[in-house]
């Protein structure tokens, strides 16, 4: 049975722990409404870029001028799996969540006969992959949006990819990110960027309209689709970023009230083991009173 010096140090030891926590989740609660702003102000332009690409794509999907990025390169063989996790822990399972989709999807590939690259945006998904996937990971980023997210900063991870695929080092190209939906919710989403996912002709024509493009659509999608990749990075940049913040916000919160718990109950003891210890005194002066 532990001493009461013991209980006093162990008390004094969690009550830090909660300050560190309490701040952390202040801390993570501040950066979280900015991040959700972030994340809620940049889905109208990219679904609405997304959508205006499909109208356009749905037209030229199949043919022989279609822009490579639209067509792909005709296989299915390599496959680029773009992992965005957070560089920083202590925010619940938002990194395992992420990390374990990947995991999924690179087993299903393999299993089929494809080959798989891995590039981590984020310290802590590399860390976990590497354990069963080291040979598939390849160089990615760190530190990035420090100060917040910006587009220059999606762009660079945008440009690695444009970079590989015009290399013909990949044929298809997946991102896997936590899409912010609450500060206790988080969903794993996986989007395909390379080849655009172009919509079936009949759905591309809303309500019968015929449009004429100047100049052609071959010329516009070359132009746009580049851009609507770092677009869409950009977005699954800033939606991870609110995701992990609303994660470690809940996960500093659970940890401050569990802190609170176990102090109540090492309390408890503490009072019980010196109640015991003082009875324990007076019987003894009581028992050598009589003896006298």
């Amino acid at each position: 049975m532990p001493s009461l010096k013991d209980l006093r140090l162990r008390i004094a030891s969690v009550k830090s722990t909660r300050k560190i926590t309490s701040a952390m989740k202040m801390v993570a609660a501040s950066k979280l409404r900015r991040a959700q702003s972030a994340a809620e102000a940049a889905r109208p332009f990219a679904e609405r870029m997304e959508r205006m690409l499909g109208t356009l794509a749905g037209s030229l999907a199949g043919q022989a001028g279609a822009p490579k990025m639209l067509a792909g390169t005709g296989a299915d063989r390599v496959h680029l799996i773009v992992m965005v996790t957070a560089d920083r822990g202590l925010c619940g399972g938002f990194n395992s969540s992420v990390v374990r989709s990947v995991r999924h999807l690179t087993a299903q590939l393999l299993a089929e006969g494809k080959t798989v690259m891995i590039l981590p945006v984020g310290r802590k998904g590399r860390e976990q992959i590497k354990r069963d996937y080291a040979k598939q990971l390849i160089e990615g980023f760190e530190q990035l949006g420090r100060k917040g997210i910006t587009f220059p900063e999606a762009e660079q991870v945008a440009n690695r990819i444009t970079a590989m695929f015009a290399a013909g080092e990949f044929d298809v190209c997946t991102v896997v990110y936590n899409r912010f939906k609450s500060v206790i919710s988080q969903e794993v989403t996986r989007q395909q960027l390379i080849p655009f996912p172009a919509p079936e002709k009949a759905a591309a024509v809303q309500g019968g309209a015929v449009f004429e493009f100047e100049p052609t659509e071959e010329d516009i999608l070359t132009s746009l689709l580049p851009r609507n990749l770092a677009i869409q990075v950009l977005r699954a940049l800033l939606e991870s970023q609110a995701s992990e913040q609303g994660a470690r916000m809940s996960a500093m919160d659970n940890a401050t009230r569990n802190a609170g718990d176990m102090i109540n109950r090492l309390t408890t003891q503490y009072n019980r083991s010196r109640q015991a210890q003082i009875t324990k005194e007076l019987i003894e002066i009581i028992s050598g009173a009589e003896a006298l």
